[in-house]
């Protein structure tokens, strides 16, 4: 059955929280930025925010993905495109489709 991708879904969501969590700590690290850094920048109260999210306790919300990109230095399409892989997979999936496999690739 499928959880709701805002929804705890058992060890495959935590899995790709967590992913999605480390992406965005080396995205902030690179720009050198704190955690405390980051929580300024993208206007949350306290910076335990950006540690739950780089956990994968947590998530950002859609209505704050332009800003986390924008503070983060990523074109905000590519930001959400990643960020969907991570946090629906599914919905990534159907929007962006992997090659269909040719007769070369069947080994």
């Amino acid at each position: 059955m499928y959880a709701h991708p805002q929804h705890n879904g058992g060890e495959s969501v935590r899995r790709l929280r967590q992913e999605a969590g480390l992406w965005l700590k080396q995205l902030r690290e690179a720009r050198g930025l704190s955690q405390r850094d980051l929580a300024n920048l993208v206007g949350v109260e306290y910076y335990t925010f950006i540690s739950q999210i780089e956990s994968g306790r947590g998530r950002i919300p859609p209505d704050r993905y332009a800003v986390f990109a924008k503070s983060l230095g990523v074109d905000p399409a590519v930001f959400v495109r990643t960020i969907l892989r991570y946090y629906d997979p599914i919905t990534h999936e159907m929007l962006f489709p992997q090659p269909l496999p040719t007769p070369a690739n069947f080994g």
